[in-house]
């Protein structure tokens, strides 16, 4: 079956041309995202989403389109976001766990305190939800995955969350973090 039949299948709904595609290609597209983000878990992640996406956005693939191309750049995409949301992770979590391990010298309680008073500030003013998810991450160390269970909410969901609060902290707080 041609690229042109496999669209006209997959845009009526047809379950089976979906299964098709998904045998055929999934293997290749985990290969793809795992030479990309060198994460097999993620890799997974990345080549799920393309399918599931492929399923859901069926009635838009245009007639004249290569499986194998919107496949292939669709992983593509997908890892190359995964990497930039990887480093500004990284870099929000540098700037953020610096504060806490910074050794205050005994003749800087008054300092130590304010800082204290500025990030429980920051802290609380938090989404709910946002600040639920980073205590559970930050103050009692649970894995993303362990506390998407906990909360039934996706992974995604929860690395979304502690890189808002991450991120807020870190513009709320740049008084107090050291010069770069």
């Amino acid at each position: 079956m041609d690229d042109r039949e496999l669209l006209e299948k997959l845009r009526s709904g047809d379950e089976g041309a979906y299964d098709a595609v998904f045998r055929e290609w999934y293997p290749a597209l985990v290969r793809l995202a795992q030479s990309m983000v060198r994460d097999s878990d993620v890799a997974e992640e990345v080549a799920q989403d393309v399918m599931h996406e492929l399923w859901r956005r069926r009635t838009l693939l245009e007639s004249d389109v290569s499986v194998r191309a919107y496949l292939l750049r669709s992983v593509r995409n997908r890892a190359l976001n995964q990497l930039r949301h990887r480093r500004v992770r990284r870099e929000s979590e540098h700037d953020v766990e610096a504060l806490y391990r910074e050794p205050v010298a005994s003749d800087q309680p008054v300092v130590a305190r304010e800082l204290a008073e500025a990030v429980q500030q920051v802290f609380n003013e938090l989404p709910p939800r946002c600040r639920e998810v980073f205590a559970l991450s930050r103050v009692h160390g649970l894995k993303y995955a362990e506390i998407a269970t906990a909360l039934g909410i996706s992974q995604k969901t929860v690395e979304a969350q502690v890189g808002k609060a991450l991120r807020v902290m870190r513009e709320r707080l740049a008084a107090w973090l050291p010069d770069q």
